[in-house]
This record gives structure tokens, C-alpha cells and sequence, in this order.
């Protein structure tokens, strides 16, 4: 067909039966109707009517997510990444609100896309949906996702969810919790490479609550996952934990204070988080909060113990430094890190009298913890006691190495 013939009798899809364009749409792939959807204005109203037509749309919008290999999970999931691709082009015409109408009508009766209607463990459709947003929104605007985050919390009741646990007494609706978790995990955080897309979508889920539910929310999406399921709650109180099982939440606690100035987070709100984070649901063993410090990376760490120096919070600073010196000997981080933190904490005492007070607390304290460690380990012959007397072992080792590191520096 020549151009004239073209422009004289309009498009030559439009001159097709509509039967025999879906026949050649059907040959195409996703990948290629999302590219097909772009030639123009016209051609993408057709593409959106081929989209919608019940046929495609049981053919396309795979419901099957309870996979057994790897492969098969990996192929669904790009699936839905494509599919994103092919609504984020077809769609690009529309404004938001309606492109998210029309969007999510095909898919917000997907069971295993809902809250609470999918408790399968190896079910993957919670990662699918979450491919398929970020891929559909990405390179969209702050003010455009926001909108798109208001749109699914309407259409989840996805606020009035987490309201529910929150509110509560941490664990005891540990069902709902872990909902919670892995729908705003697997379809609004973990989707995003980029740390700042992270903490955007992270502080959306956080700022409509006062801190206490904050940090209590940020538990719950990022604490510990015992084996058996339930978030990990008591584990933090009453013993100490290793380090993989709080890599999450110091994860979390760094994405989201990586840029304080741009979303509008101070200083003060980060101390304040971290410390309703460690009462959650008691005060956490000491061992665990030093681990929570050391992980989050030195910035943060030493915020936090600035601001305990600060406000005269001595003795408790104390505590905490003798068991970041323990946690770098158990976990295997370099002593002259300890050394240097303390350094760097003695500057903030503006006298030497402050300072002096400082290391005598400091040396005091590690007495006392030896002292507690051993009273301990021979008040018994428990397992537990055996672990208390190992611990106190690696408390006298990493009290030697912090205080060989400590002297070398001056005497340097």
C-alpha cells in the first residue's frame, strides 16, 4: 500500500477486522505489543482494546504462582516485568489516576496479589506484582508515586492493615504481621535497586505514623524471621542473636537515614526511632544493641553514642561501648575500629575532668561485665552457662586487643 493510498483511506489496521488484528497481535510477544503500542496515538487505542479483551487476559495474566524450580519462578517473575513494560507504554497517554484505574482492574482480583488471600510458603506472587510495579513506574516522579502509593493503600486498605498490627501488643497477631511484612517487602521496598527509591517508599509507609508505631513498624517488616515463622520479637530480649539476623533492620535504619536533608528526617528522629526500636517489646539484651550499632556502620553508630555523651548518659554508654569492643571480637571486625570510635566520642567532652570520668567509667565497666559474665557462667552447668563462660573468655580476649590497640595510639 502506497502513502497516498495511506493518508486517502485512513489506517490500514483501522481497516482490518478486529478479529484478524488480534490474530496478529497474538503472534507477538509482550516485549514486541509494548513496542507495536508506541507507533502512535492510534495504534495504541488498539493495542489497549486487544489488552482488555477477556481472551488476553486469561492467556496473559498468569495466576499459577506456586512454583517448584527456580526457573519456572524466575520466568513468571520477567513475565510480569514485561507485562509492566507493555502497560507503562500502551497506558503513557493517560493521566495518572486513570492509567492506575485501568491498570489495576486487571489485576487487583489476582488472589495471590491480595493481603491475606494467598498463605502459601513457596508462593511467589507477591514478587511478580512487585516486578511488575517497579517496572511500571519507574522514572516516574516523587509526586506521581506518592499518588500511586495513595491508589494501592485504597485499594489493599493497606494503612488501616498496618494500623491493626501496630496497635497492638508486638506478636501477638503475628499472622497479620507477617502479612504485613511480605506484601510491603516483596511489592513496595525489596523491587528497588536504588537505595534512595528504597527510602522513598519506606518513609511512605512510616510518616503517618507517630515514632513509637515507627519503629514498631520497622520491626515488623525488617526484624528477625525465626524459623517457625513468627516475627522474632523475644529472641532480642533474652539473648543475644548473630549478625545475619539483624543485617536486615541495620539495612533498613541505613536506607533510611542515607539522606536525612532530602525527606525532611533530622537527626533527632533517627535517635528517637532507634530508641523505641531497642524497647521493642522490652529493653533488648545489651549485646544485641551493640550489634545493631556496629552494623549500621560507623556515621550512625557514632551519632548515637554522641548523643548518649551529650545528655550525660554515661554509665549507659559505658555498657554499650564494652559490648561493641565484645561484639568486634566475636564477630570478627577490627579492634582499632573500637579504639577509634572511642576516640572520637572522648572530643565530645569539651573538659579533660569529662574526659578522665569517661575512661574511668569506661575501665569500671569492664570490670562490672566480667564480673556479671563470670558470676554467671559458675551459678550453674546448663548449656546456657557453658555459652556465658565462652563469652566471658572472648570479653577478657577482646579487652586485652582493645587495650593494646588503645595504648599503641598514644604512645604513638
Amino acid at each position: 500500500m502506497t502513502r497516498s493510498r495511506v493518508k486517502s483511506s485512513g489506517s490500514f489496521f483501522q481497516n482490518l477486522p478486529a478479529e484478524v488484528f488480534h490474530m496478529v497481535l497474538d503472534k507477538l510477544s509482550v516485549l514486541e505489543i509494548s513496542v507495536f503500542s508506541m507507533v502512535s496515538k492510534q495504534i495504541t487505542g488498539y493495542v489497549v482494546d486487544y489488552i482488555n479483551t477477556l481472551a488476553w487476559k486469561n492467556k496473559m495474566i498468569i495466576q499459577s504462582f506456586h512454583h517448584s524450580t527456580c526457573h519456572e519462578q524466575s520466568s513468571t517473575i520477567e513475565h510480569y516485568r514485561e507485562l509492566g513494560l507493555l502497560f507503562k507504554r500502551c497506558t503513557l497517554l493517560l493521566p495518572t489516576k486513570d492509567r492506575l484505574k485501568f491498570i489495576f482492574s486487571m489485576f487487583s482480583q489476582v488472589p495471590c496479589f491480595m493481603l491475606e488471600k494467598c498463605s502459601a510458603p513457596d508462593c511467589i506472587g507477591l514478587s511478580s506484582y512487585g516486578a511488575f510495579l517497579q517496572t511500571l513506574i519507574a522514572g516516574w516522579d516523587e509526586l506521581e508515586c506518592h499518588r500511586v502509593f495513595i491508589f494501592l493503600c485504597d485499594l489493599t486498605n493497606l494503612l488501616q492493615k498496618i494500623e491493626s498490627v501496630i496497635t497492638g501488643k508486638p506478636g501477638v497477631r503475628w499472622c497479620q504481621e507477617l502479612q504485613v511484612r511480605f506484601f510491603c517487602r516483596q511489592v513496595l521496598l525489596d523491587p528497588w535497586p536504588n537505595r534512595l527509591e528504597c527510602q522513598f517508599w519506606l518513609v511512605q509507609l512510616l510518616k503517618p505514623w507517630p515514632m513509637v508505631s515507627q519503629a514498631h513498624l520497622l520491626f515488623i517488616l525488617y526484624g528477625p524471621l525465626p524459623p517457625e515463622g513468627s516475627t522474632g520479637w523475644q529472641d532480642l530480649v533474652e539473648r543475644g542473636v548473630p549478625h545475619s539476623t539483624l543485617w536486615d533492620l541495620a539495612r533498613a535504619i541505613i536506607v533510611l537515614f542515607s539522606k536525612l536533608e532530602v525527606k525532611g528526617w533530622t537527626t533527632d528522629s533517627m535517635l528517637a526511632i532507634f530508641e523505641e526500636l531497642i524497647v521493642i517489646p522490652q529493653p533488648w539484651h545489651v549485646e544485641n544493641v551493640a550489634r545493631l550499632l556496629v552494623l549500621c556502620g560507623n556515621n550512625l553508630c557514632y551519632t548515637i553514642l554522641a548523643s548518649k555523651a551529650l545528655n550525660g548518659r554515661v554509665l549507659e554508654l559505658s555498657r554499650l561501648i564494652i559490648f561493641i569492643i565484645l561484639v568486634c571480637e566475636k564477630d570478627g571486625y577490627h579492634m582499632s575500629w573500637a579504639v577509634k570510635l572511642v576516640q572520637q566520642i572522648c572530643k565530645v567532652f569539651s573538659t579533660a575532668p569529662e574526659r578522665f570520668c569517661f575512661i574511668q567509667h569506661l575501665e569500671s565497666m569492664f570490670s562490672e561485665v566480667t564480673r556479671e559474665f563470670f558470676e554467671f557462667s559458675v551459678a550453674g552447668n546448663r548449656l546456657e552457662d557453658r555459652e556465658t563462660f565462652q563469652t566471658l573468655c572472648i570479653l577478657l580476649d577482646s579487652s586485652a586487643r582493645f587495650h593494646t590497640k588503645f595504648l599503641y595510639m598514644f604512645l604513638k
